[in-house]
């Protein structure tokens, strides 16, 4: 059977694979550029057709505590927002790691500081990966450079979520989520029973009739010892994840004297980048990462031997650099280049960038 191809936005994608995937509940407010997720199932009316619950909530920390309540049941439940609004639900989304919660947050980032504008940026790096809220957490983090990736990373989103007891994010930009392309929607899946719940989840309360100790969701623990236990379980989740989940993709690395390292929007840019530098005789790869975490430090570590000069293409003020210097660890020079404000820089002024930088 042929794949049906559609043309849609990335922020659409988003909103057709979540019901596709099984998802059993959104719940969002508005922010520019993200607003066609909430539109589009609001459009599509999934709770007529696959039981799908939609709901605008009033503000973002209420919706963010509605995917709390929704994942404690067990359910498969998820949120999209943009940067101050992200920023809004870091309480929430912070007590969800710390109960261990699986979830979907989606951040389709603009630039900031504060309001901003709403032209796309990359500048929520340090909010996403660095964990964000209190405490020592951290979210799957998930970086799509394509409206197929958009919608492909949904269910990816939701597996490692609930495989790990974790919330994971979609971080994407205002461009990748207004931006149309060519995209093939994810098979349908049925959304599990209340008796699948209960046999995937046994730790998720259901509120269930005749259960004599029903499970008790929180993040709450005040004896010293008992939280630091908790803590040190949880970061051995995240050693685990660190271990088996890195993704990244390589392109053009095998002979390359110089590296970029970028992701989402910036990297759709370092291809033609390189295209350029390659024309003029500059040999350039580039490594992009899929996880933002876990991060692909072992890989930049061995690519870096093998380089003059690696350049964190960013359009932000310098976040991931820090990243791939602490993977690097001086074995080769790292530069970062960037534009802020919304702007989205010319693939000709990188190459420029690189060729000041590094010859």
């Amino acid at each position: 059977m042929d794949k049906e191809v559609t043309l849609m936005k990335g922020n659409e994608a988003i909103a057709h694979a979540a019901i596709r995937c099984g998802c059993d509940g959104y719940f969002g407010y508005p922010i520019t550029p993200q607003s066609e997720v909430l539109e589009t199932l609001a459009a599509e009316k999934p709770w007529e057709t696959t039981g799908m619950v939609v709901l605008q909530a009033e503000s973002e920390v209420a919706s963010i505590n509605m995917v709390y309540g929704g994942a404690g049941t067990g359910k498969k439940v998820m949120t999209s927002s943009s940067s101050p609004g992200v920023s809004l639900m870091q309480e929430g989304i912070s007590y969800m790691a710390g109960a261990e919660l699986p979830c979907l947050v989606v951040n389709v980032s603009r630039g900031g500081p504060g309001l901003g504008t709403i032209q796309p940026s990359q500048a929520d790096y340090f909010q996403t990966v660095k964990g964000g809220g209190h405490g020592d957490y951290r979210l799957i983090t998930l970086a799509p450079a394509s409206v197929q990736e958009m919608a492909d990373f949904v269910d990816l989103a939701f597996e490692l979520a609930f495989r790990y007891r974790n919330p994971a994010m979609i971080l994407s930009d205002g461009a990748i989520g207004q931006m149309m392309e060519k995209v093939v929607l994810p098979p349908f899946k049925p959304r599990r029973t209340e008796e699948e719940i209960m046999k995937e989840c046994p730790w998720a309360t259901t509120g269930r009739k005749g259960m004599r100790k029903p499970n008790i969701i929180t993040s709450l623990e005040l004896r010293s010892e008992e939280m630091e236990k908790i803590n040190i379980r949880i970061q051995s989740k995240y050693r685990e994840i660190e271990a088996k989940e890195v993704r990244f993709e390589e392109y053009m690395t095998g002979d390359a004297d110089y590296l970029i390292v970028a992701f989402g929007s910036a990297a759709r840019i370092s291809k033609k980048v390189i295209s350029i530098a390659r024309e003029q005789g500059l040999k350039v790869g580039l490594l992009r990462p899929i996880t933002l975490w876990p991060f692909p430090s072992k890989r930049i570590a061995e690519l870096a031997s093998k380089v003059k000069g690696i350049l964190s293409l960013e359009i932000n003020a310098g976040q991931m650099v820090e990243d791939i210097r602490m993977a690097v660890e001086g074995k080769t020079p790292v530069e970062w280049y960037g534009r802020l404000g919304g702007i989205i820089p010319e693939p000709e002024e990188v190459v420029a960038q690189l060729k000041k930088l590094f010859i």
